[in-house]
């Protein structure tokens, strides 16, 4: 996917190519994970939509949930979910960069030869 360190750099606009295509994996992972976790919610705490959104945006964006839970499979569900969100968030992040640190460091790579 990425060059070899002895290729020549990649164009500009392939390599804003490959960032767009960063972009959306991150966006189809997110926004699958944040269907997932309003589903969750909503089956086990019994929550409204809007309220199913906000517990499983902020566990996405790192912050924590919101309001309490009326049963343990609720609180299951939401330790699970917080533990898998946090894996998508690093992942994420990881996604993210990946392109711009790879032409970073191909640059600097290319510099010293």
């Amino acid at each position: 996917m990425y060059e070899h360190r002895s290729a020549p750099l990649l164009p500009r606009t392939q390599f804003l190519l490959r960032v767009i295509s960063h972009v959306l994996i991150v966006v189809v992972i997110v926004g699958g994970s944040l269907i997932g976790g309003m589903i969750g919610y909503r089956v086990t705490a019994g929550m409204t939509w809007m309220d199913a959104f906000l517990n499983a945006s902020m566990l996405l964006g790192g912050m924590g949930p919101v309001g309490n839970l009326p049963n343990d499979g609720a609180k299951l569900f939401a330790g699970l979910y917080a533990l898998y969100a946090g894996v998508v968030f690093i992942a994420s992040a990881g996604l993210l960069i990946a392109p711009v640190a790879h032409r970073i460091f191909h640059t600097l790579h290319l510099d010293g030869e």
